[in-house]
C-alpha cells in the first residue's frame, strides 16, 4: 500500500472534542465579523464613507467590496471549501492592513483587528481540520 495520502483520506491525527469546538467557535466568530463587514458595505456604505475616503479608495468600491468580503465567509463557512476560503480570507485581510500601513496607520486598531481575524480563520481551521494540523504540524 501506498504511504502517500489522497486527498479524501482522513490523517491519523485525532481530533479532541474540545478542540475541534474551540475551532468551530473562532471559525463562527470570523464568519460573523466577515458577513457583518460584508452586510455593512452592501446596505449602509454611507457609514463606510469616512473610512474610504481615509485610506483613498472610491466610494463605488463598496459594491463591490461587500460580495467580495461574503462570498469569502460564504466560501469559509462552507466545509468543503473552508480552505479556499482561509486562503482568500487571508488575502483580503492582508490587502486591508496593506492600505492602513500605505497611510501610515501602523498599529492602528483595525489594523490590529484584521491581523486577530487573519490569525483566528487559521487557527480555528487548524483546531478543527486534522489534514491542516497534519500538514502544518505546529504543535508537538
Amino acid at each position: 500500500m501506498s504511504e502517500t495520502m489522497t486527498l479524501h483520506q482522513a490523517p491519523e491525527i485525532m481530533t479532541l472534542p474540545r478542540a475541534l469546538w474551540a475551532g468551530r467557535m473562532m471559525s463562527a466568530f470570523v464568519v460573523i465579523a466577515l458577513v457583518a463587514d460584508g452586510a455593512i458595505q452592501l446596505l449602509a456604505p454611507a457609514q463606510m464613507a469616512s473610512m474610504y475616503q481615509e485610506t483613498g479608495f472610491a466610494m463605488d468600491l463598496t459594491r463591490v467590496v461587500g460580495p467580495i468580503i461574503l462570498a469569502c465567509a460564504i466560501l469559509y463557512a462552507i466545509p468543503t471549501t473552508r480552505v479556499l476560503g482561509a486562503i482568500l480570507v487571508t488575502g483580503f485581510l492582508g490587502g486591508a492592513i496593506c492600505a492602513h500601513v500605505r497611510i501610515g496607520e501602523l498599529g492602528s486598531p483595525p489594523e490590529i483587528f484584521c491581523l486577530f481575524l487573519g490569525v483566528m480563520t487559521w487557527a480555528g481551521l487548524y483546531a478543527r481540520d486534522a489534514r491542516i494540523r497534519a500538514i502544518l504540524p505546529l504543535i508537538i
